[in-house]
C-alpha cells in the first residue's frame, strides 16, 4: 500500500473514486496510485438478469470449455473504452478460430513436424534465411509491445500482441514449407533450424501468455520438454537447448467444438436450470393448510402481477403410466392425460411413490413449461407438490373428482 492500481467495475466510481478517498484521507492514508473502472460484459445486446434467465455463469462455461479457455475469452473480449459482449456463439468462434487454430495447431504441427523428421530432436544448425530475420523481430518484438499495453491497462490489446507472435509463425510455416525441405536430403540443416526456430518462438510465446493462461502456458513448456521463462529474456533469441527432445505424443490444447451441439447443451442445461427453480417455486407455493403447530415459516418471495401469474397454465392431469427412470435414484417417468392430450414428465418423487402408485392419479400440472432434459429424457411439464419441514414430498391433488384437462385457476 499504496496499491499501484485500484480496479473496480464502472458502476461503481463514484463510490471508491468520492467517499473512499476522503475515508482515505480521513485515516492519513496514502491515496492508490492509479483507478481504473473497467467495463461491462453483456449478455448479447443487454446486461445479464436473473429475472431474464439469460445468466451466463462462469462455471458454465468452464465446464464446456475448460478455465483457460474462458480466461482468453473474457481478457479478450472486454475492450479498454466500450463494453464487451459474451455469448456461447462467441465463445465457440473464439476456441475455434484463435485456440484451436492459431495456437494449438501451431503447436501440434510443430511437435508433429519435429518427430516425424528428426526423431523428435530440436537442433540449431545455424543454416539462416531473410525470412528468419523477420520471425524473429516480431517474436523478440513482443515483449516491449505487451508491456506498452499492460502499463495503459489495455489488456485485451496485450493479448492480441501474443497472438499476432503465433500468427506469425504459422506464417513463417507456410514460408519455409518445411515438408518441401524434407523431400531433399541436401536441405535438412536448413529443415532443422526452421523447427528450431519455431520451437524457440513458440516458447517465448508460452512465457508471454503465462499471466493470462497459466495451465496452457505450463502444458506447451511440458511438450517441448522446457521451463518457460523469466519476463526479462524474452528479448533474447536462441536460449531452447540445442539438441533438446520435444514430446513423442503431442497433446491437443483446444478441440474444436461445434457450435450447434454447444448451443443444444446450453438450452438444455437452461432448460433443466429452470424447470428445477419452477419445481422449488410450486412446491414452496402448494403448502396445504396445516394446524397452527404445524405451521411452516415461508420466506416471502418478490410480489408479481397478475400477467405474470397469467401466463402459467395449470391443469388437472390423469398418470395413465409410470416408470422409473434409468440411471436415476430420484425420477419417475409418467404419462399424463390432459385432456385429449398427453404429456410426458419426469419428477424428482421416487423416493415417495412408487410407478404402480402413480398410475391412476389426478394431479395438478403445470403444463406449458418449456420442455426440458433430465437424466436423458424428456420432460414436458411439471406436477405439483407439497413440500413440509423435512423435506418430504407429496403431490397436489384435487379435492374433488375432477376431469383430466380441468383447469386449475
Amino acid at each position: 500500500w499504496p496499491a499501484d492500481l485500484h480496479l473496480l467495475g464502472k458502476d461503481i466510481i463514484r463510490f471508491h473514486t468520492i467517499y473512499w478517498p476522503i475515508f482515505l484521507m480521513a485515516l492519513g492514508e496514502p491515496l492508490p496510485k492509479q483507478i481504473f473502472g473497467h467495463p461491462w460484459l453483456l449478455q448479447g445486446d443487454g446486461k445479464m438478469s436473473k429475472s431474464k434467465g439469460n445468466v451466463i455463469y462462469a462455471d458454465d462455461l468452464t465446464t464446456f470449455f475448460g478455465v483457460d479457455a474462458v480466461r482468453y475469452f473474457v481478457l479478450h473480449e472486454m475492450p479498454f473504452e466500450n463494453d464487451g459482449v459474451i455469448s456461447w456463439e462467441l465463445m465457440v468462434e473464439r476456441l475455434n478460430s484463435d485456440l484451436a487454430n492459431v495456437l494449438g495447431n501451431l503447436v501440434n504441427r510443430t511437435i508433429s513436424m519435429s518427430n516425424k523428421y528428426f526423431g523428435g530432436v530440436v537442433t540449431d544448425t545455424g543454416v539462416t534465411s531473410d525470412v528468419d530475420d523477420d520471425l524473429r523481430a516480431v517474436v523478440c518484438g513482443t515483449y516491449d509491445k505487451v508491456c506498452r499495453k499492460m502499463e495503459s491497462l489495455r489488456v485485451a490489446d496485450a493479448i492480441t500482441e501474443i497472438f499476432t507472435l503465433f500468427k506469425r509463425c504459422n506464417k513463417y510455416i507456410d514460408e519455409t514449407e518445411p515438408w518441401v525441405l524434407a523431400k531433399d536430403e541436401e536441405k535438412k540443416d536448413r529443415l532443422a533450424a526452421v523447427l528450431y526456430n519455431l520451437v524457440e518462438s513458440i516458447v517465448i510465446g508460452a512465457s508471454l501468455l503465462e499471466p493470462f493462461m497459466p495451465s496452457t502456458a505450463q502444458k506447451i513448456a511440458a511438450q517441448l520438454r522446457t521451463e518457460l521463462r523469466g519476463f526479462k529474456s524474452l528479448k533474447e533469441f536462441g536460449q531452447y537447448p540445442s539438441g533438446s527432445r520435444v514430446t513423442d505424443k503431442p497433446e491437443i490444447l483446444f478441440a474444436r467444438q461445434d457450435v450447434k451441439e454447444v448451443l443444444e447443451k446450453a438450452e438444455a442445461m437452461f432448460a433443466a436450470r429452470a424447470q428445477a427453480a419452477a419445481e422449488g417455486s410450486a412446491q414452496d407455493g402448494a403448502q396445504d393448510a396445516q394446524p397452527a403447530a404445524d405451521v411452516i415459516d415461508v420466506e416471502a418471495k418478490p410480489e408479481i402481477s397478475y400477467d405474470d401469474f397469467d401466463k402459467m397454465q395449470f391443469r388437472v392431469g390423469e398418470i395413465i403410466a409410470c416408470e422409473a427412470v434409468k440411471k436415476s435414484k430420484k425420477l419417475l417417468c409418467s404419462q399424463v392425460r390432459i385432456g385429449s392430450q398427453v404429456k410426458q414428465i419426469v419428477s424428482g418423487i421416487k423416493q415417495y411413490y412408487t410407478p404402480e402408485e402413480m398410475v391412476g392419479k389426478k394431479v395438478m400440472v403445470l403444463v406449458n413449461l418449456k420442455p426440458a432434459t433430465l437424466a436423458g429424457v424428456v420432460s414436458e411439464g411439471m406436477l405439483l407438490c407439497a413440500e413440509d419441514a423435512d423435506g418430504n414430498l407429496a403431490l397436489v391433488v384435487p379435492e374433488k373428482e375432477m376431469p383430466a384437462g380441468a383447469e386449475i385457476c
